[in-house]
């Protein structure tokens, strides 16, 4: 399996996404000083960039201006950043990504309204591609990820959560994201509708298994690694699967529900996690995760062998092995 130093999805588009990179850079030249050093601030989170270099490596498999795809990568980038923002002041993060956060450094109501900002401006650049199937998707992506964080939020400690349930909220807050930067930049590319839902396939999967890996990485990652205590989604009443898995199998012995019942006590939490360690619950989690993966790289199979196929079907085993 590839190490983060020696994935190579980005080798083929190295140029394509300096450019995004560059561009999304020029975002913080505002007049306004004091928005120009927040949102210069902000774009600081950019990561390894691997949603935009999906969308412009999905739009690799026939022939296109590529001038719409890399507009579209940017406001797949700013979105992400945008949400980011957003869940760090609704957390009352003080650090991301070794960065003290927005809302730490400036305040909540700052906070929010920049990432507004940054919402607004990724819808721009999307309305800059002039393809009404690309806006119309991006806005609901939009609204998936709102939804799916107010389900998180508002379903908090609530130990009666299925597994159906934990699918659909990961799907919104998570996988929708992949699947739009996936799907997006097929559709742009003119590519044809199979192709296009193979994307669509892909990102999906994708997208849920990361979100599957965050959510093991929640129990085994160190706190350095996870930027959390381990355990910190269980401790603030979030249902993920390897909670939802021991909650299958000790159903008389419930230790989730001990831990809802009375938040702040570290002794049914810290019973929850021995249990969880004890168990093949980590690795059973694992299998669904490579589940996923194994369909986001059976959708693709299908596609040339060129070296852009090969950059994607780099991603489903780095996501199962990746540490943050």
């Amino acid at each position: 399996m590839p190490s983060a130093k020696s994935l190579s999805i980005y080798k083929p588009i190295r140029e394509e996404l300096n450019l995004v990179r560059s561009d999304l850079v020029a975002i913080a030249e505002e007049d306004f000083p004091g928005l120009a050093a927040m949102l210069a601030h902000a774009l600081k989170s950019i990561g390894k960039g691997t949603r935009p270099a999906i969308t412009i490596l999905s739009s690799k498999f026939h022939d296109h201006d590529p001038a719409s795809p890399r507009l579209m990568a940017c406001a797949v980038e700013l979105l992400h950043i945008a949400t980011l923002v957003h869940d760090d002041t609704i957390d009352k993060a003080a650090i991301r990504r070794g960065q003290p956060t927005i809302s730490n450094l400036w305040g909540d109501n700052a906070a929010v309204l920049v990432g507004d900002y940054l919402f607004a401006k990724s819808a721009t650049f999307v309305c800059a591609t002039e393809n009404v199937r690309v806006i119309r998707l991006f806005s609901e992506t939009i609204m998936y990820l709102s939804r799916g964080e107010l389900q998180e939020r508002l379903g908090a400690f609530d130990w009666t959560t299925g597994r159906d349930d934990y699918y659909e909220r990961i799907r919104q807050k998570t996988a929708s994201l992949f699947t739009t930067a996936a799907e997006s930049g097929a559709i742009l590319s003119g590519a044809p509708e199979d192709i296009v839902e193979r994307f669509h396939t892909f990102g999906y999967c994708l997208g849920m298994a990361f979100q599957i890996i965050d959510d093991i990485l929640d129990f085994q990652g160190t706190e350095k690694e996870v930027g959390k205590p381990v355990g910190a989604d269980l401790a603030h009443g979030v249902l993920t699967l390897p909670a939802l898995l021991l909650q299958e199998r000790y159903p008389d012995e419930d230790p989730v529900k001990a831990i809802f019942q009375a938040p702040g006590d570290d002794k049914p939490l810290q019973r929850a996690l021995e249990m969880i360690n004890n168990s093949s619950v980590i690795e059973d989690s694992y299998a669904i995760a490579t589940d996923f993966c194994r369909k986001a790289e059976e959708a693709l199979s299908p596609l040339p062998d060129t070296q852009y196929r090969k950059a994607l079907m780099e991603l489903p085993p780095y996501v199962l092995i990746r540490k943050n």
